[in-house]
């Protein structure tokens, strides 16, 4: 081969390695493909099918619980493995219950569309607080710092705990589409994760941007054939200390200990 044959040789290498190159490196304006999960379930509890369940939380180990509709809303604590309600506090019958977190010691409890929350000492669930926000009231969370709501859009607020105004606002999305209806929230390990109303599947979201990294299929856990219209998935509580996670949804009879693993 001629030294001019071979730079002409390699050139066509070159060029052709680029090529490749371009091919499968990602644009930068392109989304994630989100990753798919599904949970299998590891333990099942005993749970009050009359709990219009809107919020779970683990705090120091122990289960808390906010359920909803007009004169049944409340707050509750819920003991493993019995199931049993250690302590509960009614919510008046002018509010409609949703979302919970705890925050520095205290249980912070949304109301759907009065736009108003009200917080709690742990211990006697006296009522202590109340704070004010814009708009419905769906999922609450947080992630040491704020306190993180949804309102059944796509968009998700942080708070700034002591004074309740919004921080930022971040919109999710999976592969460039809104999510709607973003129902309970929970901060796992750096991400939030979201129920998605009347879907038995939970995204996970980079609260940095909104973008789905990934999706839970929680389909299998309790058959929609044994469930009416409104029994859906709706209450995430994770323990970052012992990793555990519990699910459960509207009227459900059991809480699930359950393990994501890939699908």
């Amino acid at each position: 081969m001629t030294t001019a044959a071979k730079i002409r040789w390699g050139l066509l290498v070159a060029v052709l390695a680029c090529g490749a190159a371009l091919a499968v490196w990602p644009k930068l304006d392109a989304p994630a493909q989100p990753k798919h999960w599904r949970v299998e379930v590891k333990a099942s509890y005993p749970h009050d099918p009359e709990a219009f369940t809107q919020g779970l939380a683990f705090h120091e180990g122990r289960l808390y619980e906010g359920t909803g509709q007009y004169g049944r809303s409340s707050i509750r604590r819920i003991a493993l493995p019995s199931g049993e309600i250690e302590a509960m506090q009614p919510l008046s019958a002018l509010y409609f219950g949703e979302g919970i977190t705890i925050f520095d010691g205290k249980l912070h409890q949304l109301t759907w569309v009065n736009q108003v929350g009200f917080v709690y000492d742990l211990e006697t669930f006296e009522r202590v607080a109340t704070f004010r926000y814009e708009g419905e009231g769906w999922g609450l969370t947080h992630d040491g710092k704020h306190l993180i709501m949804s309102n059944g859009s796509e968009r998700i607020v942080f708070l700034d705990p002591s004074t309740y105004e919004v921080v930022r606002t971040i919109r999710v999305r999976s592969e460039g589409r809104p999510v709607v209806r973003l129902n309970e929230l929970e901060y796992v390990d750096g991400e939030i994760w979201a129920n998605i109303w009347y879907e038995d599947r939970i995204a996970r979201i980079d609260p940095r941007d909104g973008e789905v990294v990934g999706w839970i299929d929680a389909s299998r856990v309790y058959p929609r054939s044994e469930r009416g219209r409104e029994d859906v998935l709706n209450g995430i509580a994770y323990d970052p200390k012992s990793r555990r996670l519990i699910i459960t949804g509207k009227n459900w009879p059991r809480l699930y200990e359950v393990e994501v693993v890939p699908l």
